[in-house]
């Protein structure tokens, strides 16, 4: 542990949750951060450390100036606790307390199950970092390298969040465990991240975009459910995460349109009509549509197994007990407590995928991951518009949610991915696609210019002209 150091809560940690009052706070803090700022500077981003760039600060909950845009560098970023405005006489607002005043302390009945979730959630955003560590050596703009030391830092700022909720509300327990999520590392033999995905590697820009379209489509899923939470501190400190969270979505759905686009545009400049034709594409320099398909299976089954299991007792006793609700709980029409409630759940049955009726508490996450399916259907949707205005008959899908999983009912199960009976391993990338993408990662230092594979952006981040030096790189 390096050694304690005082920290200017007013200049170095934008916060509302009153930390220059509260001194046993500012006493874990005083330990924690240095040990942050460690993990940040061996297992965050490899390059451009010194290098100033321009990011997006969170200062406060104001929907009109809640950030600031502005060069900085990294370790200097201002990592904030941030919590959503309180609601004044909010309830909770489902399972066995519906309708009891919104906890403001941790509910004692309540209390291993609301830290395991904390611990959860916190261990997720840091381990992204670590995912993401190498990219910025290949960026293939300057654009492209400043959105993904964004995500960086305020994946690290929702580590913060995470912790700040265990610091002070947990004690001893929660000082432990907020330790923790600085000692596991992604892929670590020994102290991997707490979810398999988490710790899968991130090799290439475009494993980076569909990370961000699909696993950080999870996480606002996740967020969501976590912020109808009748622990009021959880449920605003989530609701102002989601803010956030807008921006790692974005990255991903732009970032696989411009990729697809630049595929398109190549392949119609050079009269190739065939898009499966992939060494005649590949030899234009970018990325084949197939072998777009494929990385599109493999992240979106890894996202899928985040989930958990169709069918989970953990879930359903989260919701009865009014720690973690459904997606959008508070616009939902039923009772709330779903006690003879009912939710239809796709099951491995003999060698077939058969619908089953179960008590809907069992099936919350069924219903999250529905959810889930059902928005990055339109990701989807847009990229195919981009194909068919090419003119090109060949669509992008979404397989089946039991295609090459390892977790709930469909794990093991030889599906392709149209649901048939089929080998995964046939219907993923192939070492030959993984060294064709690994050729292509050359970066693009120059404001302004871009890798061959890949369109420029329609706009530029915060009204910035398209040559926009986002990253300084010849100023340390």
């Amino acid at each position: 542990m390096t050694e304690t150091q005082a920290i200017d809560y007013d200049g170095l940690i934008p916060n509302n949750v009153g930390l220059n009052r509260d001194q046993r706070l500012r006493r874990a803090l005083e330990t924690w951060y240095p040990a942050y700022i460690d993990w940040w500077k061996t297992a965050g981003p490899a390059v451009h450390q010194d290098r100033p760039v321009y990011l997006r600060t969170a200062v406060g909950v104001d929907p009109e100036g809640w950030a600031r845009f502005g060069y900085v560098k990294m370790p200097d970023y201002r990592w904030g606790i941030l919590l959503a405005p309180a609601v004044d006489g909010r309830k909770v607002g489902f399972g066995a307390h519906r309708g009891e005043p919104a906890w403001q302390e941790v509910p004692g009945e309540h209390r291993a199950m609301l830290r395991r979730l904390l611990v959860i959630q916190g261990d997720t955003e840091p381990a992204s970092v670590e995912q993401q560590r190498h990219l910025g050596a290949t960026a293939p703009s300057l654009y492209d390298l400043r959105n993904l030391f964004q995500v960086n830092v305020e994946e690290g700022r929702h580590l913060w969040a995470m912790v700040y909720l265990l610091q002070k509300y947990f004690g001893r327990d929660g000082r432990e465990e907020a330790d923790d999520l600085l000692r596991r590392r992604s892929g670590d033999t020994d102290q991997p991240r707490m979810l398999g995905a988490f710790n899968e590697a991130t090799p290439d820009w475009l494993s980076f975009f569909f990370f961000t379209f699909f696993t950080d489509r999870d996480g606002k899923m996740q967020l969501s459910a976590l912020a109808q939470s009748g622990f009021d501190p959880l449920s605003r400190t989530c609701r102002f995460m989601l803010t956030e969270e807008a921006h790692h979505m974005f990255v991903g759905d732009s970032g696989i349109q411009r990729v697809v686009q630049r595929t398109c545009a190549a392949m119609r400049a050079a009269g190739i009509d065939d898009p499966t034709d992939v060494d005649r594409v590949r030899a234009l320099g970018v990325i084949d549509l197939p072998t777009i398909q494929r990385k599109l299976n493999l992240h979106f089954s890894l996202t899928l197994d985040l989930f958990g299991a169709e069918i989970s007792t953990n879930a359903a006793n989260a919701y009865t007990a009014g720690l973690k609700g459904r997606y959008r709980e508070d616009r939902l029409e039923d009772d709330h407590e779903l006690r003879d409630a009912t939710y239809k759940v796709l099951r491995w049955r003999d060698g077939a995928a058969v619908t089953e009726a179960v008590p809907a508490l069992s099936a919350l996450n069924m219903r999250l991951r529905d959810d889930y399916v059902d928005e990055c259907g339109g990701g989807i949707a847009r990229w195919n518009r981009d194909i068919a205005a090419a003119g090109y008959a060949f669509t992008l899908r979404l397989p089946h949610v039991g295609f090459n999983r390892r977790i709930g009912e469909f794990a093991g199960a030889a599906l392709a991915p149209d649901g048939t009976k089929g080998d995964p391993a046939s219907f993923l990338p192939t070492p030959d696609d993984g060294a064709y993408i690994a050729s292509l990662m050359r970066p693009e230092t120059e404001p302004g210019r871009y890798a061959g594979w890949i369109a420029p952006p329609r706009v530029g981040i915060d009204g910035k002209p398209g040559d926009f030096e986002y990253v300084r790189l010849a100023e340390a």
